[in-house]
């Protein structure tokens, strides 16, 4: 039997579109002489009022996690978020996670506080950062930028973890 509630719905057409996507979900983004992509300029407030731009990933490998509180991938695949960061942090990676405009700011601020989410979480309240990386609409859409600010890999859906462990430990290491 199908689940019609809008939770079930959500899931459905979130895995429905991850499938269809599925065969270029974590090919590399290619554009430019270097087949990377610039992380776009953006500016994230952060659940706490403070600023953070893309600049400010200069120097580090940082993942940046498009999610929401109502996706069922999303709330699966954070605890190994947090794993990953606390994993590397102190080698030069960083984790910048951005709620979709349409998840209430209460609701995103109860999920990083009872989570305990060690790393940045902004708020995209208009739509604009998801815009800026390339239209996300899909959850979860993550990104892994290298020390320069290139894109070097995009995932919609979960990441294979391992996987994604052995790109920022090269990333991390060059």
């Amino acid at each position: 039997m199908t689940d019609l509630s809008p939770h079930g719905l959500h899931r459905r057409r979130t895995l429905l579109a991850t499938a269809a996507l599925g065969a270029t979900a974590t090919l590399g983004l290619s554009a430019g002489c270097a087949g990377r992509d610039s992380a776009p300029d953006s500016t994230f407030v952060l659940l706490d009022g403070s600023k953070a731009t893309t600049a400010d990933f200069k120097g580090k490998v940082t993942l940046v996690n498009f999610w929401a509180t109502t996706c069922v991938t999303c709330v699966k695949e954070m605890p190994q978020i947090i794993a990953t960061w606390h994993k590397y942090q102190g080698q030069g990676f960083d984790t910048m996670a951005v709620a979709m405009e349409y998840d209430p700011p209460a609701w995103v601020l109860n999920f990083a506080q009872s989570r305990q989410m060690p790393f940045k979480v902004a708020l995209d309240n208009t739509g604009e950062i998801a815009r800026q990386w390339g239209d996300v609409k899909l959850t979860p859409t993550t990104y892994l930028v290298d020390k320069q600010g290139q894109i070097v890999k995009r995932y919609v859906g979960e990441p294979d973890f391992a996987a994604l462990h052995t790109l920022i430990e090269k990333l991390l290491a060059a």
